[in-house]
């Protein structure tokens, strides 16, 4: 299990930004993917986006052209560049990582409200 440290979150009014950022162990090198989920109330956790170790990237439709992510300079760190958001956005956002042998590792989960 790979110990994600997410920070970020809050409360912003509908169409206000948010920023969220997840740092993994600097020194583990098996991690290959990693991106951000969330959880809405009675909601099944779903993705919305990922990248990986090659810069790819993967969004979910309801966030392309609002969301980006990106990596940082430091190894298994990632940022999650969230603008013009919208009350149905509201949800616990979860760091997820993936290693080259197909392990997953999740983070704590840091809520992200916004408010009409």
């Amino acid at each position: 299990q790979v110990q994600l440290m997410e920070s970020g979150g809050g409360l912003v009014q509908a169409g206000g930004s948010l920023s969220l950022s997840c740092a993994g162990p600097e020194s583990d090198i098996s991690i290959f993917v990693m991106g951000w989920y969330r959880q809405a109330p009675g909601q099944q956790r779903e993705l919305v986006a990922t990248i990986n170790n090659l810069g790819g990237t993967e969004y979910a439709d309801a966030v392309k052209g609002r969301f980006t992510i990106s990596k940082t300079g430091t190894r298994n760190s990632v940022v999650l560049q969230m603008n013009s958001l919208r009350v149905e956005d509201t949800a616990v956002y979860y760091c997820k990582s993936k290693t080259y042998c197909a392990r997953d590792s999740w983070g704590q989960g840091t809520q992200g409200t916004v408010s009409s």
